[in-house]
């Protein structure tokens, strides 16, 4: 594991880089909201993709590179991504990128997967609406990816379910928001996803 800082316009961010032997794709994933890249979701889907031959890079924001656990502005987190993902792809060739990321790094992943020309992106625990809210839907975010795209969502997430659209599967397990209840769930489905999208851009 290899950790880097890289420069954003909003400070600097914090990369874990886990290599995999001859890997030739390479995974973006951010963290939610409150929460870091130690996410047991994110840590599960991690080992899961380097096991399968993919880079992983765990991508922690400037704000919580400053110690604030309130997030940044949309914009501020999606060109510190941005900015991030270049820095990445240049250390790997140019290899096919894929965006993900749980909760509000789902988001993010989603809003800045053309600009960051993703092949694909993975979404943990999309956040489709605040709790008790469902008519305040994120479900735009998600339907704007042009790429393919999966998110795996716990059957009991109180941020409610996106809808499933022709070019974005949905996967449900067990658990809630955290994702937590059965991770080789999550591991499984990542994985058979990523190796069924991916290696088509190889």
């Amino acid at each position: 594991m290899t950790t880097l800082e890289i420069d954003t316009e909003h400070g600097p961010a914090r990369v874990e880089l886990h290599c995999a032997p001859d890997g030739d794709a390479v995974l973006l994933l951010g963290h939610g909201a409150g929460g870091g890249i130690g996410a047991k979701d994110l840590v599960a889907v991690a080992q899961a993709a380097k096991a399968a031959g993919m880079h992983v890079a765990l991508v922690e924001q400037p704000y919580r590179v400053a110690g604030r656990r309130a997030p940044a502005p949309a914009k501020q987190l999606d060109t510190a991504w941005l900015t991030v993902a270049d820095e990445v792809s240049a250390r790997f060739d140019d290899l096919p990128l894929v965006f993900g990321g749980r909760s509000s790094g789902a988001r993010v992943a989603c809003r800045t997967a053309s600009a960051g020309q993703a092949v694909a992106v993975l979404c943990l625990a999309f956040p489709e609406h605040p709790p008790g809210k469902p008519e305040k839907s994120r479900q735009a975010e998600l339907d704007a990816v042009e790429v393919p795209a999966l998110v795996i969502q716990g059957e009991r997430d109180p941020f409610g379910r996106p809808s499933a659209a022709p070019h974005h599967e949905i996967v449900v397990v067990a658990g809630d928001h955290t994702l937590a209840s059965d991770l080789d769930a999550v591991a499984r489905a990542a994985a058979e996803w990523l190796g069924r999208v991916v290696r088509p851009h190889l």
